[in-house]
């Protein structure tokens, strides 16, 4: 069974990676996000909580990026998925290394425009997304539908 690297960081990016949740039903699933409390809404699922980062705090950047390291070399997923922010921009640089597929779904909540994440995994991503037609159709992205 192939296994997915599903990471969000909290908050709504979290609630709409649980969304996505019907959509990983094939996989052998691993969850990744900011909080350890987390994880019961995963159970029966592994689970890892990184460090919260945001793009000012370059120190917590290189903390994550070696707390993903450590997922990366422990489970060897094949695909990636992420709905968002920071910690899920640094999963992908990673899983680029590794040879994994990756899918960033740029938060429902940039309604006008691409995020500032979303714009830089634009560039890395074997696929980027939009949960709104105008935000894809301006950014040469493809839009598949929101999960709310």
């Amino acid at each position: 069974m192939t296994k997915l690297l599903a990471i969000a960081s909290g908050g709504g990016h979290w609630a709409q990676l649980l969304r996505l949740r019907p959509a990983f039903e094939a996989f052998d699933i691993v969850y990744c996000s900011v909080q350890a409390s987390y994880a019961v809404q995963v159970s029966g699922n592994r689970y890892y909580a990184v460090r919260d980062v945001s793009r000012r705090d370059r120190f917590g950047f290189l903390v994550v990026a070696a707390q993903l390291l450590m997922l990366f070399f422990k489970e060897r997923p094949r695909v990636l998925v992420t709905t968002g922010a920071a910690p899920g921009l640094i999963a992908i640089v990673i899983a680029k290394a590794f040879g994994t597929r990756t899918l960033w779904i740029d938060s429902l909540a940039n309604c006008e425009r691409l995020s500032s994440s979303g714009k830089m995994a634009a560039r890395l991503a074997d696929k980027c997304v939009s949960q709104w037609p105008e935000v894809a159709r301006g950014n040469a992205l493809e839009y598949w539908g929101s999960v709310l």
